[in-house]
């Protein structure tokens, strides 16, 4: 697992290449501010190829968050992670590796009959109750959870990932009350907190899509601080002092910003957006969707660019710029797009005023 002594040492070797707050921390790791996406793709060879060599170019560079998730085109994303990670020269201590479980996921490519495969793969082993399952793709019973963790840590190689996400619990919604959803998240959790004390996961957390930045009455919204009253439950179940509950991730840019403008959740001083309730409360945020999946590939207009700085470095530095923003992850599977992405961090945060440009 990603260990202090080894990213500080990394940060040490790559932190004269960028500017002041590139590094940050999450837990107890030093991580790049600027992190690597695996979502997009076909499920093929030549994909994984690219992102094999993708990968291995952004660790070199000075990018040690990589972010994938068991679904990702097919199980591919996670075994090229995995074998990046093994043929790279970096040390695996030195990188901070996260997945996600909760969707089904294919294996190596879409079958030609889903439910079949869903049937024999997951029902007839036992290991899912079709009653779990909503919207026909979604399931966070622990059990379930337990066996699609064993298929990461197997796919990706490792005796530990460092954080684990449950992946858009809001899914659940769509067929669940929001307390059952709750309810459903506690079960989970404290499964992953079994799971933290045998050493399979570092921390965990909720990743979404719109759940923590939309307002209160939307269909899909969850409260970060129910969500996180729900993990210390957990951890006190298990007999934990603590919970290992660590991160979320939603994405924020230029042209979604409401993880940072969407008061939506109950803090200590009254209403707060995700991103004000995170610095508040100590957890982590990992931003997804950096440049809006393409849409901000020619820049951020309401913010002058500086020198040297190229559009899509622009919208990184926007999202990773936010207060509370740890690191901000960006999918790409080629090489020169990786450097591109990572050399933003040779760039300075952008001020107070450049960011509340964005926001208003």
């Amino acid at each position: 697992m990603a260990t202090r002594s080894a990213t500080r040492a990394y940060r040490d070797e790559h932190e004269d290449a960028f500017a002041e707050g590139y590094f940050r921390r999450l837990g107890d790791a030093v991580v790049s501010s600027v992190g690597l996406g695996t979502y997009l793709g076909d499920p093929t060879d030549a994909v994984d190829d690219d992102y094999e060599a993708a990968i291995r170019t952004g660790l070199e560079a000075g990018c040690n968050v990589i972010d994938t998730a068991i679904n990702y085109r097919c199980q591919r994303s996670e075994r090229v992670v995995g074998r990046a990670l093994e043929r790279s020269d970096v040390d695996r201590e030195a990188v901070f590796v996260a997945t996600k479980g909760g969707y089904l996921p294919f294996d190596g490519d879409h079958p030609t009959d889903p439910t079949a495969y869903v049937t024999e793969e997951y029902v007839e082993p036992g290991i899912l109750d079709p009653d779990d399952l909503v919207a026909g793709s979604h399931c966070i019973d622990p059990d379930y959870l337990d066996d699609q963790l064993d298929r990461s840590l197997a796919n990706l190689g490792l005796e530990t990932i460092d954080c684990y996400y449950v992946h858009n619990p809001a899914t659940q919604l769509r067929e669940r009350s929001r307390e059952a959803v709750y309810d459903a998240l506690e079960d989970a959790f404290v499964r992953l907190e079994e799971r933290a004390d045998a050493g399979d996961i570092g921390c965990y957390g909720v990743a979404t899509w719109q759940a923590f930045r939309v307002p209160s009455d939307h269909p899909s919204y969850l409260s970060v601080p129910a969500v996180l009253e729900r993990a210390r439950t957990a951890a006190r179940t298990v007999g934990a002092e603590e919970t290992r509950f660590r991160a979320i991730q939603l994405p924020f840019n230029a042209a979604m910003p409401e993880a940072a403008t969407e008061r939506a959740h109950d803090g200590p001083d009254g209403p707060a957006s995700v991103l004000e309730y995170a610095l508040e409360t100590d957890v982590d945020v990992v931003t997804s969707a950096s440049i809006a999946q393409g849409s901000l590939a020619d820049g951020v207009p309401s913010v002058d660019r500086r020198d040297d700085e190229t559009p899509v470095q622009q919208a990184i530095n926007v999202a990773r710029s936010a207060p509370g923003v740890t690191a901000s992850l960006v999918g790409t599977s080629t090489e020169t797009h990786v450097r591109e992405n990572v050399d933003a961090g040779a760039f300075a945060p952008l001020d107070d005023e450049a960011i509340g440009a964005v926001l208003e």
